[in-house]
């Protein structure tokens, strides 16, 4: 039978192997890794947030499994739909898939850590022609070989290529849990809009049956000849105008339950949202910010992440400029008949280190390293630009909590007074000691009132949501 330790069956020979293998295996044992190690960059942080609360030095923290973070609303129907973006949501998938290639890519930069082996089985006939020196025929040569090659990582380069595709595949990790609070944030925002229109319809619902009631009495004011055919037509206008913008909620509304069913992986046509007037509850702001801006966002470990990633392939740039040590071995049997091919007189073996390098390419590789440094900078400028970033949107969306919570205040106050107007106007107006003019203006006022108040109610829920997300997925 075959055996791959028949190939080496001389003492010495199994010596000599043995002693290079220990001394190969010694050297790379004791090698460095050239180009620099790497170091999180320096980051510029404030001592607080300037709009709430303080916070301390960041630790990597941003593979802690996230809280269901849309539970803070109250709301079982976000909670469903929010439910199915990590599971069923296409760029979220797509990010997952990217993660499963960048770890296979790791797996295959670590396989150069072992030997490669390969094995090989050939048969080759040639014709000869007859002439003075050989008779023609045809020759038969059989072939059976056993090959192993392992570069030795003295330099680190192997080692460096490993640390850049680990780097990279926990960045697209980070990038797959980034596109889930993506997709997540812009499901809550159509999701918290798409009620403030239920709402809006509601109200608009409410004063077309106002209005409609207006115009009846009008009407009949009109025939008992109180009044003018103005009156009449002025209430009819208000009426249609008002029915008119209830309609036109209706194309937002549409859009927002398309974008909707878009988020959770399906086609507008398959799903629908019943109207619901309800609005999530507003969460109220915590007394302090949670100080893990830079462990929570996603977004900023993935740039943190390919800041290592570019750090190590300098590391690969500057291995280049040093040979590579591969330790070879060959082995087989050789013959003129498979037959009796597998036996000692057909056998031959080779085994030695090779030592490669390249002595002149024009400036190559050192315009390669120089590459890599500047691709190392500019991650460094990205990640510096993301964490900045990041502080911009938790000051913005703190800021837009703070004042939305006084201007609600003072738009509530608002519709209150417009109201009331409202409702003397139209008393005046049935006694007759005021034209429908009075009543019309009263009643716009009150509508800009009311529509101003759920923008704002809306746009304080799109906030907080905003808030979390800038959070990194929580409070």
């Amino acid at each position: 039978m075959f055996s791959v330790k028949r190939i080496f069956n001389a003492a010495d020979a199994r010596r000599t192997r043995l002693r290079i293998f220990g001394l190969s295996l010694l050297a790379s044992l004791a090698g460095c890794e050239v180009g620099p190690d790497y170091h999180r960059p320096a980051v510029e942080t404030p001592g607080a947030y300037k709009e709430l609360g303080k916070w301390k030095q960041a630790q990597p923290q941003d593979r802690v499994l996230r809280e269901n973070w849309w539970e803070i609303y109250h709301d079982p129907v976000l909670n469903g739909l929010l439910d199915q973006v990590a599971v069923s949501n296409q760029n979220v998938l797509l990010a997952a898939a990217q993660y499963r290639q960048a770890r296979a890519l790791l797996d295959a930069a670590m396989a150069a850590y072992w030997p490669t082996v390969t094995a090989g089985v050939s048969s080759t006939s040639s014709h000869t022609a007859s002439t003075q020196f050989a008779i023609k025929g045809v020759n038969t040569f059989d072939n059976i070989a056993l090959n192993a090659g392992w570069e030795l990582d003295i330099w680190g380069r192997i080692r460096r290529l490993v640390e850049a595709s680990r780097a990279s595949a926990a960045a697209s990790a980070a990038d797959w849990a980034a596109a889930i609070l993506s997709m997540q944030t812009t499901l809550g925002e159509s999701y918290m809009q798409l009620r403030i229109v239920d709402r809006q319809t509601e109200l608009l619902q409410r004063m077309v049956a106002a209005d409609r009631t207006t115009l009846q009495i009008t009407r009949n004011m009109y025939e008992g000849g109180t009044v003018s055919n103005l009156n009449v037509e002025l209430a009819n206008t208000q009426l249609k105008s008002t029915e008119a913008q209830m309609l036109d909620l209706g194309v937002q509304r549409a859009q927002l339950e398309h974008a909707i069913a878009l988020l959770i992986g399906k086609a507008p046509a398959d799903f629908s949202l019943p109207p619901d007037g309800t609005l999530p509850a507003l969460p109220s702001t915590p007394v302090a910010v949670p100080s893990a801006l830079l462990e929570r966002r996603p977004d900023i470990a993935a740039a943190e992440r390919r800041v290592a990633a570019a750090n190590a392939e300098i590391g690969v740039a500057e291995a280049a400029f040093f040979p590579t040590l591969t330790l070879n071995a060959t082995g087989g049997y050789q013959g003129v008949s498979f037959a009796n091919l597998i036996s000692a007189p057909y056998q031959y073996w080779s085994v030695g280190p090779a030592l490669a390098g390249t002595l002149f390419n024009g400036g190559l590789f050192s315009a390669q390293k120089a590459e890599a440094v500047a691709a190392y900078d500019t991650t460094v400028a990205t990640y510096r630009q993301t964490v900045l970033t990041g502080f911009q949107e938790v000051e913005d969306n703190l800021a837009t909590l703070r004042i939305l919570k006084q201007e609600i205040v003072v738009q509530q106050a608002a519709v209150a007074s417009a109201h009331a107007a409202l409702d003397i106007a139209n008393n005046q107006y049935a006694a007759g000691t005021v034209s429908y003019l009075n009543v019309l203006t009263a009643q716009v006022a009150a509508l800009n009132a009311d529509s101003s108040n759920l923008n704002m109610a809306g746009r304080d829920l799109v906030a907080s949501v905003g808030l979390v997300t800038a959070l990194g997925g929580s409070w």
